[in-house]
């Protein structure tokens, strides 16, 4: 039964795509109410899914797809606990995406049916246990957000579009030398006469250091362009600040994510000796990551730019997380890809309501829209609040144990003063969100825009904000829900290194 839930929960999406691209004429207005209906179809298989794993889980689905005398290439299908948290993050967001849409105007058949194509994209990323299906639903999933920026987009969208897809796509190909690497040289070693690219045949294979050290950089600037890190970021608040609302909450709420997955699923379990290579590069590229994008934060004119560049600085929280190479530093990592997918999804939502309400979202043209906006500025509000790491919301778990695990892997290394520089990051973060709250939401009303038809967040828009910030602050009370998922993954790949 479960090989069908899971092929179920990733199909169904499609199945509503191409349902909607048919609701065209009269029927035009029906196409948010597919859209709401196959993304509510995954969002339930996977709170099914999470309700048995302890019980049932892992869960596994396998079909031969390719086979050949020479070649094997299956459907394979895979979640663990990290895989569940990824797919329940998701399901959850993409549903809600459609709910704080569902006033969408423009071609609305087109655009909710790009959003469910890139929903089966994402869900095969996080469910494929095959390298070849993995690369395919990597790339499906790049597509849809292409025409998204493109179609939908403001008025450098063309730019954006193109600059998004010629990064995404050159780091792409080389992963997928990277891949072909590893499935040709675990031919070689073990001999077989079908080569296989099933994660589970690779994984087995003990490959030689200097192997490991060439396809692990490979593999990750494939992964890094995606998240993006530093010195490979340039295309990310281009793309962020032309996309539309819902563009935005998904590109940072679930595809960066894709980048720090590959990392953990791939990197570190097929590649461990390159991983400890490597290791020192990926420190020093996240704490630069994480305090140029603060810094750059505090620079922004515009709202969601600003936000912009804090996912910049947050991915390169959980780059330094998985680099310490410990099981509590690669929980952290993922708990915090967890934790910021729920948050940026608020902040960019609360971007693209300011800039359709006032018509700016040019942060010195702002202010005093409390006072016009009491509900939309109190989602604000928290949203920030979470961002910037306040004790009880989820922010603050992921950031807390990941800066632990920094402080861990410095002090056994006779450099535990590198923790000065995490902890910096972290008094920029709260200079730049309260500075952008005080200057955008409290004191006098603005005289520079006209805010006197200005409409508080409608009904669609304040449920899913409301949903998102509920969870933000449960998984921050009790961020068992989550954690218990994971760790069990980063335990069982720390303890390749021996690092606790």
């Amino acid at each position: 039964m479960t090989d069908y839930l899971l092929s179920m929960m990733l199909f169904a999406p499609l199945v509503g795509a191409v349902i909607a691209l048919f609701m065209t004429g009269d029927k035009l207005k029906y196409a948010r109410w597919v859209a709401l209906v196959f993304s509510a179809i995954p969002l339930g298989i996977s709170l099914l899914l999470l309700a048995t794993f302890n019980s049932d889980g892992p869960f596994s689905s396998s079909f031969a797809w390719i086979e050949t005398a020479s070649l094997k290439i299956q459907y394979l299908l895979y979640i663990d606990g990290l895989s569940m948290v990824m797919v329940l993050l998701t399901t959850l967001l993409v549903f809600l995406v459609v709910l704080f849409s569902w006033e969408e105007k423009e071609r609305p058949n087109f655009f909710f049916a790009l959003i469910l194509g890139m929903q089966t994209g994402l869900l095969g990323v996080f469910m494929a246990a095959d390298y070849f299906l993995f690369f395919i639903f990597w790339e499906v999933a790049l597509i849809p957000m292409y025409f998204l920026i493109n179609l939908w987009g403001g008025p450098r969208r063309h730019y954006a579009a193109i600059k998004f897809f010629i990064y995404t796509h050159v780091s792409s190909l080389v992963m997928l030398i990277g891949i072909f690497a590893l499935a040709f040289q675990a031919a070689n070693i073990e001999g077989w006469t079908q080569l296989s690219f099933a994660f589970a045949d690779i994984s087995n294979v003990m490959f030689a250091s200097g192997f490991q050290v060439l396809v692990f950089g490979l593999l990750f600037f494939g992964f890094a362009v995606k998240m993006p890190v530093v010195p490979f970021h340039t295309w990310l608040p281009d793309a962020h600040v032309e996309a539309p609302t819902a563009g935005s909450v998904l590109l940072a709420g679930v595809m960066l994510k894709m980048g720090s997955y590959g990392i953990i699923r791939i990197c570190l379990d097929v590649l461990p000796d390159g991983a400890v290579a490597w290791q020192i590069p990926m420190i020093v590229i996240a704490l630069v990551a994480i305090v140029y994008g603060a810094l750059a934060c505090i620079a922004q004119r515009d709202l969601k730019k600003m936000v912009a560049f804090s996912s910049i600085s947050h991915m390169g929280m959980v780059l330094l997380g998985i680099a310490t190479l410990s099981d509590i530093g690669i929980a952290a990592g993922a708990f915090q890809m967890f934790a910021h997918g729920l948050i940026t999804a608020v902040l960019f939502m609360v971007c693209g309501i300011v800039g359709h309400n006032v018509g700016t979202r040019q942060i010195p043209l702002l202010g005093g829209l409390a006072e016009k906006m009491p509900n939309y500025a109190a989602f604000m509000m928290f949203g920030f609040m979470a961002s910037l790491g306040l004790p009880g919301l989820v922010g603050f778990v992921a950031e807390f144990n990941i800066l632990a695990a920094f402080y861990n892997w410095g002090n056994a290394e006779g450099m535990a003063w590198v923790i000065i520089i995490g902890l910096a990051s972290l008094l920029l973060t709260a200079g730049y969100y309260l500075w952008a709250m005080q200057r955008s939401i409290f004191g006098p009303v603005t005289d520079k825009v006209d805010v006197s038809k200005v409409h508080d967040v409608s009904v669609y828009e304040g449920v899913s904000l409301a949903v998102l910030c509920g969870l933000i602050a449960l998984f921050g009370i009790w961020p068992a829900f989550a954690w218990d998922l994971i760790f069990p993954v980063a335990e069982g790949l720390a303890a390749v290194w021996g690092v606790i």
